[in-house]
């Protein structure tokens, strides 16, 4: 793994040491990969909204039913597209 040195103002250093004290996280760098994880994840998941909505905006109609659509999205946040 690479090492990093970052400034961390005072409240989100606070909020970093109480997760720590909660035993959420081991360790600061534990819980900084985390959150970058779900950044990402999070980035992944509004680039496919935003094709899908791109694509929507050039196609016209969907044929997909509304419960289509509501199963893909839900599919696509726990991870399964």
């Amino acid at each position: 793994m690479k090492r990093q040195s970052i400034s961390l103002s005072e409240p989100n250093d606070e909020w970093l040491n109480s997760q720590i004290a909660n035993k959420e996280y081991s360790s600061k760098s534990e819980l900084v990969n985390d959150l970058i994880r779900q950044a990402r994840n999070q980035n992944k998941h509004i680039d496919w909204i935003r094709m899908k909505l791109e694509s929507a905006e050039k196609s016209g109609f969907t044929t997909d039913t509304k419960e289509q659509i509501l199963k893909q999205s839900k599919e696509m946040l726990n991870g399964s597209i």
